[in-house]
Order: C-alpha cells, then structure tokens, then sequence
C-alpha cells in the first residue's frame, strides 16, 4: 500500500470515526440461521462487542481455520482445520506452537495428538477444580443466569477487590489505575456499590 493511501486511510478514519456502515449478506438459509446471531454479537457496540471481537483476533492472522486455541501464560498452540474425516476419526489439518524461541507447525497427526493431551490437561483441571472447591455438593442449577445482576455482582467483586488492594498498599494496580478502575464501574453499572 502506497505512503499517501495510508495516510488517506488514518485520515478518513479519524474524520468519520463514528461513522456507521451498512452491511448485508446472502447466505444460504441454514447458515444465515447460525451465522446471524454471531454477526449481530459481534457488531455490538460497548464491551460485549469489544470482548467477541477480541476473542476472535487470532482467526485474522490463522491461514486456517481455527478449531481450537489453548493459551498459557506465554505460550500457545492452535489447532487448526477444517477436520478430515477419517475412517471413525475426525482428524485437524494441523497446527502450531508458539513458545519462547519456537514456532513449530505440527502435521495432522501431530495435532491431534496434541489436542488430545490438550483435552485431556483440561479436564484434569476442570475436575480437580472442582473438588477442591467441593463444587460436586452444590445444588445443581441452570448455567443460564440473568446477566444484568450477575455483571452488577461481579463489577462490585471486582472494585472491592481493588479497594482492599489499595487498603494494603501492595496494589498490583498503581493509584492512577485503580481510580480508572473505580471509576468505570460507577460508569457502567450506573449505580453505587451496595446495589444487586
């Protein structure tokens, strides 16, 4: 791209910042059913659309089709697909590793291998998570919660969180952090912290 497009390109997006564009799309009826949602979610404005777009930055540099993203601390792998049928088996394309001084692209054997040690770390986790937490002696209940009083409850988790960091003056967050962290709640949830 040539040095005056670019600039061009920067200016109209400073200049029309909040412009709004109007798409559409022709699908066949049994993927528009599926696919609809998914657009509309990611079209929202305000941080449920910041988070499902972020969730999808590494499909934008994958040259594949994500099947799956498993990230540590530094390092990551990816699966990638679309997955083969074989015999019984439905096997990935491949897939990579990023590491501390490593890129490794895996075959497809090599992937599933890894998604399967993946799958299986995750599992472990999940359960003994789950044990230490006696979570098993909880009452079962519906994974569908009403949104707007749970974010109001977490957000209010969140801030005293940060008022009991700052309390103890071993803050992970410096001042000027944690005020903007306050502060954004009360923005958010449009009330005070004693609220459900």
């Amino acid at each position: 791209m040539s040095i005056f497009r670019s600039v061009m390109d920067r200016l109209a997006d400073f200049i029309w910042e909040n412009r709004k564009v109007k798409l559409s799309f022709t699908a066949e009826y049994r993927i528009a059913c599926y696919a609809a949602p998914l657009i509309t979610k990611l079209l929202a404005e305000g941080e449920d659309g910041d988070a499902y777009r972020t969730a999808l930055v590494g499909w934008h540099i994958a040259e594949r089709p994500p099947l799956a993203t498993h990230q540590g601390t530094i390092s990551r792998c990816r699966i990638d697909g679309p997955s083969q049928v074989a015999g019984k088996h439905w096997i990935p394309l491949g897939g990579l590793i990023l590491s501390p001084g490593v890129t490794a692209h895996l075959d497809p054997f090599e992937a599933q291998a890894l998604r399967e040690q993946m799958e299986q770390a995750i599992e472990g986790v999940i359960r003994s998570w789950v044990r230490e937490h006696s979570l098993q002696s909880l009452p079962p209940i519906d994974e569908h919660y009403d949104r707007a009083k749970a974010d109001r409850k977490a957000k209010a988790i969140i801030a005293d969180w940060i008022s009991s960091k700052n309390r103890e003056g071993a803050s992970d967050l410096d001042a000027d952090d944690a005020d903007e962290a306050a502060a954004t709640f009360c923005t958010l949830c449009r009330k005070g912290l004693g609220h459900d």
